[in-house]
Formats: C-alpha cells, sequence, structure tokens
C-alpha cells in the first residue's frame, strides 16, 4: 500500500445487514420466532376465552379466542417481517431501475 490508501474502511459487501442476519439460518430463526408468536398468542388468548367463559357461563370464548390469538401471531410476525422471502434472488428480472443501462449507445 505504497500510494498511502487503507484497506476496504466500511463493512464488506458479504456482511449482512441485521435485518439479513435474522434470516441466516435459512430462515430457521424466523421460522421459530413465528411458531412462538402463533402458539404464544393462541395460550394467552385462549386461557382469556377460558377465563371469559367461566365467568360468563359459555362455552365458546375459548375457541373464539384460540383463533384471534392465531391471527394475533400471525399479524405480529407480519409486521415484524418474519414472514417475507429473506434471500431476493437477483436472477429474477426484478429491477429497481427503469433498464436504461441495456439501451444501445
Amino acid at each position: 500500500m505504497a500510494d498511502g490508501s487503507r484497506g476496504s474502511e466500511g463493512p464488506s459487501e458479504n456482511t449482512p445487514t441485521p435485518d439479513e442476519a435474522r434470516f441466516s439460518n435459512g430462515g430457521y430463526n424466523a421460522g421459530i420466532a413465528v411458531l412462538s408468536y402463533m402458539i404464544g398468542g393462541i395460550a394467552v388468548w385462549s386461557l382469556i376465552g377460558w377465563g371469559l367463559d367461566n365467568l360468563l357461563d359459555t362455552h365458546w370464548l375459548v375457541l373464539a379466542g384460540a383463533f384471534l390469538g392465531a391471527a394475533g401471531g400471525f399479524y405480529l410476525s407480519h409486521m415484524h417481517n418474519l414472514t417475507r422471502n429473506s434471500t431476493p434472488n437477483p436472477q429474477s428480472g426484478s429491477r429497481s431501475t427503469s433498464g436504461a443501462e441495456d439501451e444501445p449507445q
């Protein structure tokens, strides 16, 4: 490095961003997070429904709570971007530009 320049000062091109690091195990970590949101939502809202069933002398609120918990768990995982495709395919043909660089000069 005789010209006084240093090596690469920024992160390398292969260093994943924090959002990409969440999905580094092929989506396994994201899948476990989605599963835990779903099970947690079902468990909590089923218990709430069970308690309301006992208070109101009904028999259907525990089932409604389970469905509400599953929907809430999926909603939370979707809002945390855990349900998206984590590995974008650069060969898919989608571009962020209009494609003007392919025009002949």
